[in-house]
């Protein structure tokens, strides 16, 4: 009776883990301003947290609105008039919901960047987070994934596929409308290469995605950090 009553606490156990959105392992905070330009702090910190914990374990913050809004960070607070404000994505995707109902999963890549929104209030889908959301996807759930090339490309799509670890298909074949993409567009080579990110379709945290990397991918492929911090490159 007692070995039947511990194993229904384990399993209970589990599933209060599973409840709350975060297994084991870590999830990566980052601090940043002005579209990524300024790199302020990187952290990690357990999952099963909300957004909002994470960053408060990093950093000294300030909310509003009970809690549930960013005002400042380390002292860089946002400003209604100044129109700069503090926005957050998770894997590369604009969350969708407050950082205060956001659970963090292993993998995840909480991004707080201090911007202006002066030009643009939104930026639905960014590439700085590479190779997120290919690996862990948006709110542990993942997607497949694809790379797709052109006629004797077929190596550098071999290569861009293991950072993202998905497989490889010709253009023009077949691609299911669930997986992210990343599509190789090498010609013409232009001198600056380019990575761009955007919705396949639905605009919404978690939907497919495609990313389309410009150019010799060597630079990626050499340097899977390259991207880091970019909204897109160049």
């Amino acid at each position: 009776m007692k070995l039947r009553l511990a194993a229904v606490v384990v399993a209970l156990a589990s599933l209060a883990g599973c409840a709350n959105g975060g297994g084991r392992g870590t999830a990566t905070v980052w601090v940043t301003r002005d579209r990524g330009a300024h790199v302020l702090l990187m952290r990690t910190v357990p999952t099963g947290l909300t957004a909002m914990q994470g960053l408060d374990r990093v950093a000294d913050i300030k909310t509003r609105y009970a809690g549930r809004y960013v005002q400042t960070i380390d002292g860089l607070e946002g400003s209604l008039t100044a129109r700069r404000d503090w926005f957050y994505f998770v894997n590369g995707y604009e969350a969708d919901r407050g950082a205060a109902e956001y659970r963090l999963h292993a993998g995840d890549v909480e991004w707080w960047d201090f911007r202006s929104w002066r030009q643009s209030m939104r930026e639905p889908v960014v590439v700085g987070a590479f190779p997120e959301p290919f690996l862990h996807g948006y709110d542990g759930k993942g997607r497949p994934s694809i790379v797709v090339y052109p006629a004797g490309y077929v190596d550098e799509a071999r290569n861009v596929a293991r950072l993202v670890d998905s497989g490889f298909v010709r253009s023009g074949s077949p691609l299911p409308a669930d997986a992210n993409l990343v599509m190789l567009d090498p010609k013409p080579r232009s001198p600056a290469p380019r990575l761009r990110a955007a919705f396949r379709g639905r605009d919404a945290p978690g939907a497919p995605v495609i990313f389309v990397l410009s150019g010799d991918s060597s630079w990626l492929v050499e340097n899977p950090r390259a991207a880091r911090f970019h909204y897109e490159v160049p």
